[in-house]
Formats: C-alpha cells, sequence, structure tokens
C-alpha cells in the first residue's frame, strides 16, 4: 500500500490531499509547541505564570467582559476544577478578582485586575508581533485569504470532533 495508489484514497474524495497536508499541520504544531511560544511570549512580555494560568487570562482578554468559571472552562476546552485552581492562584497573586453576576446575584464572575490585564496585554502585544513578523512579506489578499480559511478549518474540524462527544453520550 503506498500513498499513490487508490488504497490511499485517491478516489476523488480529497483523501491525498489532506496526507499532503499532515506533514505541515504536523510541522506547524510541533513549532509552536516545541518551540515554547507560549512560554518565551511570557518571558518577554515580564509575566511570570505558569501556561494554563496564562490562557485563562487570554481566554478573558479575548472575551473582553468577565466571565463565570464554567464559561472560561468552555473556552480553554478543560473541566471547571482546572480553572477554578488556576483562578485561586491569579487572584492570590492580584491578577484577576471575582465579582457579582449582574444577572445573577448568587453567581461570581471573573475579571482581571488593571495588573492582570495590562500583563495580558504585554503577552498578547508579544505573541501577535511575532506571528504579524512572519507574515510581513504575505500580501494584504494572502493574508486575508489565509485568515478566513484557516477560521474555517479550525471552526469545521472543531465541530466534527465535538459530534464525537455528542455521539457518545446517546
Amino acid at each position: 500500500m503506498t500513498a499513490e495508489g487508490p488504497e490511499a484514497g485517491q478516489g476523488g474524495d480529497g483523501e491525498h490531499d489532506l496526507l499532503a497536508m499532515l506533514p505541515r499541520l504536523t510541522q506547524f504544531s510541533s513549532a509552536v509547541s516545541r518551540g515554547r511560544v507560549t512560554e518565551r511570549a511570557m518571558e518577554a512580555a515580564g509575566v511570570s505564570v505558569d501556561r494554563p494560568a496564562m490562557s485563562v487570562l487570554v481566554a478573558l482578554h479575548v472575551a473582553g467582559t468577565p466571565l463565570r468559571v464554567g464559561e472560561i472552562a468552555a473556552r480553554m476546552q478543560v473541566v471547571g476544577p482546572h480553572v477554578t485552581r488556576q483562578i485561586n492562584e491569579l487572584a492570590r497573586r492580584g491578577l484577576v478578582h471575582r465579582v457579582t453576576d449582574p444577572d445573577d446575584q448568587r453567581a461570581r464572575l471573573i475579571e482581571p485586575t488593571a495588573e492582570g490585564a495590562a500583563a495580558t496585554d504585554r503577552y498578547m502585544r508579544t505573541v501577535l508581533g511575532w506571528f504579524s513578523d512572519a507574515l510581513a512579506a504575505w500580501s494584504p489578499h494572502d493574508r486575508e485569504v489565509f485568515g478566513r480559511l484557516l477560521a474555517r478549518f479550525v471552526d469545521d474540524l472543531t465541530a466534527h470532533l465535538d459530534s464525537f462527544d455528542d455521539d457518545r453520550a446517546v
């Protein structure tokens, strides 16, 4: 069985194209994780929290509004107790605090403090600067097409993978 024959899925269903993309997806994943993007960006930005805590701060930053623990967990695709531990440590360090949910006085929302927001902003500017530098030679059209197709791919893949969980629940 070879990657060239019909056994590899060249029967018109696009599987051969996917096989050709797989090494690039693996290369991208490796560059991001092996390159320690998160750790290097935190160091460059002067942010000294662990990776999961930085993910909490980024989720809050991207949301642009205070969130419940469950909402943060869903955005990070982890379980609530994991996020609660991170929030407790971030609160202890003065980077987030709990506020009353205006829609439910019994519930609490998490929001960054001024210090937490500033640290996250420095981190985001660092990462976005690196990505911008990598795309600097690309035309505006290529950047737009890449962004649109990447968003579509991630959305479609996420929905497809989420359907596995839906099937399991039945």
